[in-house]
């Protein structure tokens, strides 16, 4: 809203154009997502344990853990508040990127909330049925899914071919002047709205999903399956991660900022013909969203690191794993999404591992074994002794080593 309000006074009256700027509203998003969660964190803190909205606590024999009893729960709606309102007040609201973005957020908001009021209010701990959060998650893949493969606004560029038109679904093509070798060239670029992703170490090469189909109309059938895994998987990995204070929310901080590295650069032309990464036009909005989420996510953590105020609850934990899966698919980024969300991978594997384990050498030898002293990863550490504090400072580290990582395969083709 502010965008279009300083666009008219930029025309009107001449004022500073600073807001076209990607950069400059990113950083003002930050800002205001920062002060949005410190002003209404406490309040909504005190609100939660004046409604005795607390966690209740299921002793598994863990150091620490019976003092986080009482503590608010469903403080996922200030990560939420904190990234839909600069979002609206600083990006274009004619974007079709943004416009997911804002819809995956709430609507995973929506289904963490309703988790969280059944074990809260109606006493139920085991919450929303998992066939109905499962359900959520397949209509979001859905939607995002859908929405690529079908708007005319989610496309990309290519250089324009005979091939190529024969091959993609065209949608314009435009020419554009460039600056080669000190020479001014114009280049026929052509604006696809297809299935492709850049593939991460390999140079000049993408992956088609319709490749396997001879009618490319029938992409869906293979494209939207992965597209529903990848928002499944994620959003539930962020649940299972968010186990201790602040590891869950400094995770996804640091993937945030990545995120909104790979926007930066995938809405640049300059930066994406320079890494030899596809062009998306419209997408260089999603930094400002990754700010958004970047500032929320810091902004909790305040509240969120140890000794924990307050918890983010299902209504944080599958909300920011669906805006992780929505942005990843978005840039066309989610074949990094095991190095990146490495800590969530980790996680969830530790779990999968665990109960397969178990029951399968049940039913061998009559009991079962564990691989870890407890599943997900961070309480085997905390059985083996470590303070949680530095169980999550470690997961950070490798968080931000994942994500270095992950920004380094821009390059290393």
């Amino acid at each position: 809203m502010l965008y279009y309000l300083f666009k008219y006074l930029e025309e009107a009256f001449n004022f500073p154009g600073v807001f076209e700027f990607i950069t400059f509203r990113a950083a003002l998003a930050i800002i205001l997502s920062l002060v949005i969660s410190f002003l209404f964190g406490e309040r909504i803190i005190q609100f939660l344990k004046r409604l005795q909205i607390g966690e209740s606590i299921r002793d598994l024999g863990l150091a620490g853990q019976k003092e986080k009893e009482g503590t608010p729960t469903m403080g996922g709606v200030i990560i939420i508040m904190a990234t839909i309102i600069p979002c609206l007040l600083l990006a274009k609201l004619d974007n079709v990127y943004i416009l997911l973005m804002i819809l995956a957020t709430t609507w995973m908001g929506i289904i963490g909330f309703v988790d969280d009021y059944i074990k809260v209010f109606k006493k139920d701990k085991k919450g929303l049925k998992g066939r109905f959060k499962i359900l959520g998650q397949v209509g979001l893949g859905l939607i995002v899914g859908m929405t690529m493969l079908m708007s005319d606004e989610v496309v990309v560029r290519l250089p324009y071919s005979v091939d190529l038109e024969k091959e993609y679904n065209i949608v314009e093509t435009r020419d554009v002047k460039e600056e080669i070798n000190d020479k001014e060239v114009v280049n026929l670029y052509a604006y696809v709205k297809e299935p492709i992703t850049n593939v991460p170490f390999l140079k000049d090469s993408v992956l088609d999903y319709a490749e396997p189909f001879s009618n490319r109309s029938l992409v869906w059938l293979i494209f939207i399956p992965i597209i529903i895994f990848i928002v499944t998987a994620v959003s539930n990995a962020a649940n299972l991660t968010d186990g201790i204070d602040g590891l869950a929310t400094g995770v996804s901080a640091i993937i945030g900022a990545t995120l909104g590295i790979l926007a930066y650069v995938s809405g640049n032309t300059v930066a994406a013909d320079y890494l030899d990464i596809l062009y998306l036009p419209g997408s260089e909005e999603l930094v400002i969203f990754s700010a958004c989420f970047l500032g929320a996510c810091i902004g909790f953590l305040w509240f969120n690191s140890y000794p924990a105020q307050i918890f983010m609850g299902d209504t944080g934990s599958l909300t920011i794993g669906g805006i992780i899966a929505a942005l990843a698919i978005l840039l066309r980024k989610e074949l990094l999404i095991p190095i990146l969300c490495g800590i969530f991978l980790v996680e969830s594997l530790s779990v999968v591992m665990q109960v397969s384990y178990f029951k399968y050498t049940k039913k061998k030898y009559g009991a079962g074994r564990r691989i870890f002293l407890m599943s997900p990863l961070h309480h085997h550490y905390q059985k083996k002794g470590l303070h949680e504090a530095k169980i999550v400072t470690r997961f950070w580290i490798v968080g931000i080593m994942l994500a270095v990582i992950t920004i380094i395969t821009l390059k290393v083709r």
